[in-house]
C-alpha cells in the first residue's frame, strides 16, 4: 500500500488509463482476428522496419519455428511480406504491408478513442489545468537519470 498521496494518486490514473487502453486495444485485436502476439510481432516489424524470423522469434521469446508459424497466419493475412534477404538467401526479411500499417494505425486509433470521451467531459479550465500538470510530468521524466530497467 502506497503512503504517499500523490503517487498513490499517479497509481490509480495510470491503472484506470491502461485499462481502458488496453481494452479497446485488445477488443480491436480480437476483432481483427488478431492474438497479442501478432499485434506485438506487427509493432517490433513496424519499429525495426525490417527484420528477420529468428531476430523476431527473439524479440517475443519464441522459437524461430513458432516465430515463422505466427509469420504465415500474417502472411496469408497479408499484412506481412516475407522476402529473401539479399544478404543471406537462406534467410527472410520480414516487412509490414499496406494492410499491415494501416492495421496497426487502426489499432493505435481504437486505444486512444476513450480519450475523445474523456476530453468531451471535461470543461475548458480543467483541461487547461490538466495540460499544465502533464507538462510538467512529461518534462520531469524526460530528465529523470534512471535507466528504464525490467523489474525482477
Amino acid at each position: 500500500m502506497q503512503s504517499d498521496p500523490f503517487v498513490a494518486t499517479l497509481e490509480k490514473w495510470i491503472k484506470v488509463s491502461m485499462h481502458r487502453s488496453m481494452r479497446n486495444f485488445i477488443h480491436y485485436a480480437r476483432k481483427s482476428g488478431l492474438s497479442m502476439s501478432h499485434i506485438g510481432a506487427l509493432f517490433h516489424i513496424h519499429r525495426e522496419g525490417k527484420c528477420g524470423v529468428t531476430e523476431l522469434g527473439n524479440h517475443l521469446g519464441v522459437t524461430s519455428a513458432a516465430s515463422s508459424q505466427m509469420l504465415e497466419r500474417l502472411v496469408q493475412q497479408e499484412l506481412i511480406l516475407r522476402t529473401e534477404d539479399p544478404k543471406d538467401r537462406r534467410g527472410k526479411q520480414i516487412v509490414l504491408t499496406d494492410k499491415g500499417i494501416r492495421v496497426l494505425e487502426e489499432g493505435v486509433r481504437a486505444r486512444q478513442r476513450w480519450l475523445d470521451d474523456l476530453t468531451e467531459t471535461l470543461s475548458d479550465g480543467e483541461k487547461e489545468t490538466i495540460m499544465v500538470a502533464l507538462e510538467i510530468l512529461i518534462d520531469k521524466t524526460r530528465n529523470l537519470n534512471q535507466p528504464i530497467e525490467p523489474e525482477s
